[in-house]
C-alpha cells in the first residue's frame, strides 16, 4: 500500500516536481522500503530501547543512494512531549538505557550529544517537541549553520 501511494504521489507530481518523502520504521520490510522510496528516513525508537538496538539497526540501513536521516527526539531533559511519546514515559529509565529518544536539557550537553549523533550515526535532522522550543533555542543558535 505504501509503495503504491508514493508512486501515485510521483505521478501526480510530474516530472518537474518531487514533493519530499518522509518515513519512518522499524522492521526490516519496512526500512526496506523506505530505502527504496523515501527522501528522509526517521527510525522508530520505542520507550526502553537502547541507544546500541537504534544504533545496530541506523548503521544497517545501506541505501543505494542519498537519503536524509531524521530523528524524533521525544524527551529533552525531564520534559516529556505528549504527541511523540507514550505519557507514562519516564525519562530516568531513558537515561538508564542511553536511550536516542532523550536529550540533555543543559544546552553544551545537548550540542555535543546532537553532534555525536551526526558523526556516529549520521542523523542530520531532528525533530524535538514544541514544549522543549525554549530550552533548545541556544542549542539551535550554536548549531545554526554546521
Amino acid at each position: 500500500m505504501v509503495r503504491e501511494t508514493v508512486t501515485a504521489l510521483r505521478e501526480l507530481d510530474g516530472p518537474e516536481l518531487r514533493t519530499p518523502v518522509v518515513m519512518a520504521v522499524s522492521g526490516p520490510k519496512a526500512v526496506a522500503l523506505a530505502g527504496e522510496l523515501a527522501d528522509t528516513v526517521t527510525f522508530a525508537v520505542m520507550p526502553g530501547e537502547s541507544r546500541a538496538s537504534v544504533s545496530g539497526r541506523v548503521l544497517d540501513f545501506r541505501p543505494a543512494r542519498d537519503i536524509e536521516l531524521a530523528q524524533h527526539v521525544a524527551v529533552v531533559g525531564d520534559a516529556v512531549a505528549p504527541f511523540m511519546a507514550p505519557p507514562d514515559t519516564d525519562p530516568a529509565q531513558l537515561r538508564a538505557v542511553d536511550s536516542l529518544a532523550i536529550l540533555p536539557a543543559d544546552p553544551v550537553a545537548a550540542v555535543d550529544e546532537i553532534e555525536r549523533r551526526r558523526a556516529e550515526l549520521g542523523f542530520s535532522y531532528f525533530v524535538f517537541g514544541a514544549n522543549a522550543a525554549e530550552v533548545l533555542a541556544p542549542v539551535v543558535a550554536e548549531l545554526a549553520g554546521r
